[in-house]
């Protein structure tokens, strides 16, 4: 941090925005010091004189000077403008807070009051209010203040909603923390850099607000004086002399540049953007904040293995889209033994990460989730949350982001993180956590753990990031693993190292694990069974072994798009046709049908279910008509050479 505000003020802007703002702070501080006697001495002798060398800006209409009088309203002015500010920030943060802390229903009507006073203009609200508390200072400061509350509060409401999306807001409400303690501890620390730049440009609008209002006769009050009210008693002796109007009005102008400058060079060296106003959409949540909700009833688990760890039965997930209810998880069904590994391949979109999130309970602001059976270790996954419940989740099941620069919050130190797991869910001491810390860090093969636990995570490379979320879910002793992407980004040296590790603790500790990727072959190297998802659908369900002797099209056709040592360079990379299906228009019949070699007007009509269709292979399921069967050879593609005989033929 230091040396980014250090590159900031090497610019020429931040240089000179940071020597006017420290000189107009310097004169707040010491002008009435040095100059506060001179300015209030009458001289009735020198009533309404012509700047000159005595006085530089000429006097008032009791002849006194008026450059020293603006050099010493310097301070009245900064220091009421800062407490407007301070109001602005105060209000703007409840108001673009109360939606994130009140929850859905209380936050929409906060969110739309926010809306409605930001589309009056700052100034008609700043009058509004002047009126209302009355004329004098303290009536202008609260005035300008709750006037820019309402901007101020939706760039918070903006930046709120954008954090609150984060994966370590979605662990932390998963552990059972309170909306309150998330937003002080989560949230507002990793939003604070925007707020505080837009708060210093605010201070400079501030100030020309509180000048305009002295300026019409509602700020500040004789005897007391301020910028606004000197440049109100200027302008009736502008004709006599101009500089009684000129010299506060440049003050005015000179300070409210200063801060605006200032806040607009650390934007720049920063990269924030200044004066964000455009509101955020919230994700629509259809189940409740307390957990999924849920509609079907569970079933008797007596025909269970003893062994299954995670059992799912017709998992769907519907969020809300902008033409109604969307379904990207479609009656999916699996199970997941101790000590198994099963991977869910499939493009984006196919459902693979919605899967996993429903099944971590980590869609319970964002979608509902309906299943006959979603049961972990025993645990009915669509009650009721509980205390208890949520103890055990937290210490048995892991989850392993995608990203794992979302996944820590990046102002707090790794150890901090990692502890807290230990101290809420085992009720550790904080030495005992930190000591666990580093044995789960020195577990995950991460060198020098005991000085690492005291860095941030953008001081870790991404494999050690990938590798140090590993080690928080290893904090427990988890059962089951859920790796949602977790080599996206590495290299392919670091891609082996963090699938190592995860094939590594399974085999050690007997965890279950799900690896969802986009790389079948990375899959089949690492997993027992992979099921492919397509639209939200099982579409095969198979044992790794039987991949390359996969049966769906679909599949056939993933494996056949990741390139080998054995791939032709003079042909062109095989591809998948078309695009995949939209969630939100998910057409009759199999959804592969449009895209598929050898669909066929029953494709089109009727949706094949999820069955074996060999007598020998009954632990590999298709779903497909015409499961296995030949796919036609890709047309030929003339080469260059092809191109050049049918261009030079007559």
């Amino acid at each position: 941090m230091k040396g980014r505000w250090t590159r900031i003020v090497r610019t020429p802007l931040g240089l000179t925005a940071t020597v006017l703002v420290v000189a107009i702070a310097a004169l707040a501080v010491l002008g009435p010091v040095l100059w506060g006697s001179g300015a209030d001495a009458v001289d009735t002798d020198a009533i309404l004189s012509q700047p000159s060398a005595e006085h530089w800006a000429g006097t008032d209409n009791l002849g006194r000077d008026i450059l020293l009088r603006v050099l010493v309203a310097s301070r009245l002015s900064i220091t009421l403008a800062l407490l407007a500010i301070v109001i602005t920030v105060v209000a703007g943060l409840l108001l673009g807070s109360a939606p994130f802390v009140l929850g859905r229903r209380s936050g929409r009507l906060v969110a739309a009051a926010v809306n409605i006073a930001v589309a009056f203009p700052g100034l008609l609200l700043a009058l509004f209010f002047a009126v209302v508390f009355g004329v004098g200072a303290t009536g202008a400061v609260l005035a300008i203040g709750l006037a820019g509350a309402p901007a101020f509060g939706r760039l918070t409401q903006t930046l709120v909603a954008g954090a609150a999306e984060r994966d370590y807001v979605a662990a932390a409400r998963t552990m059972g923390i309170g909306r309150f303690r998330i937003l002080v501890r989560h949230v507002l620390p990793n939003i604070a850099e925007p707020l505080v730049v837009n708060a210093t440009v605010g201070a400079g609008t501030a100030l020309l607000s509180f000048a305009g209002l002295s300026f019409l006769g509602l700020g500040v009050q004789s005897p007391s004086y301020d910028w606004g009210r000197l440049l109100y008693d200027g302008i009736g002796t502008i004709y006599v002399n101009a500089a009684a109007a000129l010299v506060p009005g440049a003050a005015v102008l000179l300070a409210g540049l200063a801060f605006n400058l200032f806040g607009e060079s650390v934007a720049k060296g920063l990269g924030i953007p200044v004066g964000i106003g455009l509101r955020a959409a919230l994700p629509a949540r259809a189940g409740s904040a307390s957990g999924p909700e849920r509609t079907g009833h569970g079933e008797d688990p007596g025909d269970r293995p003893s062994d299954v760890v995670l059992d799912v039965r017709d998992l769907e997930v519907t969020v809300s889209g902008p033409s109604g209810p969307v379904r990207p998880v479609r009656g999916v069904s699996f199970d997941v033994r101790r000590g198994e590994a099963v991977g869910i391949v499939g493009e984006s979109g196919s459902g693979k990460s919605m899967t996993a999130l429903a099944i971590t309970r980590l869609l319970a602001d964002q979608g509902r989730v309906d299943a006959s059976r979603l049961e972990f270790l025993g645990n009915d996954l669509l009650a009721p949350d509980t205390p208890a419940r949520r103890r055990t989740l937290g210490t048995t099941l892991a989850m392993v982001f995608q990203d794992p620069m979302t996944a820590f919050n990046p102002t707090r130190r790794i150890g901090a993180q990692l502890a807290e797991v230990a101290t809420h869910h085992q009720g550790m001491s904080r030495r005992d956590a930190m000591a666990r810390v580093v044995d789960r860090l020195t577990a995950v093969r991460i060198p020098d753990a005991d000085t690492r636990v005291r860095q941030y995570p953008h001081e870790f490379s991404g494999g050690m990031r990938q590798r140090a979320m590993i080690g928080m879910g290893l904090m427990g002793t988890p059962a089951l693993i859920v790796a949602d992407e977790p080599t996206t980004a590495l290299d392919v040296t670091v891609q082996q190292q963090v699938l190592d590790l995860l094939t590594a603790i399974r085999e050690a500790d007997d965890v279950a694990l799900i690896l969802i990727s986009h790389d079948v072959t990375v899959v089949g190297e690492v997993c027992d069974r992979i099921l492919v998802m397509y639209a939200g659908r099982i579409v095969e369900d198979m044992p790794a072994v039987d991949l390359a002797a996969a049966r769906h099209p679909y599949t056939r056709a993933l494996v056949d798009a990741v390139p080998d040592m054995n791939t032709d360079l003079d042909e062109p990379l095989a591809t998948i046709p078309g695009r995949p299906v939209d969630p939100a228009d998910v057409p009759s019949g199999c959804a592969y049908a449009d895209r598929c070699p050898l669909a066929d007007a029953r494709c089109q009509a009727e949706d094949p279910p999820l069955a074996a269709d060999q007598a020998d292979s009954p632990r590999h399921r298709v779903a497909c008509w015409h499961a296995g069967e030949p796919l036609p050879d890709p047309p030929v593609q003339p080469d260059d050479r092809d191109i050049d005989e049918l261009v030079e033929s007559p």
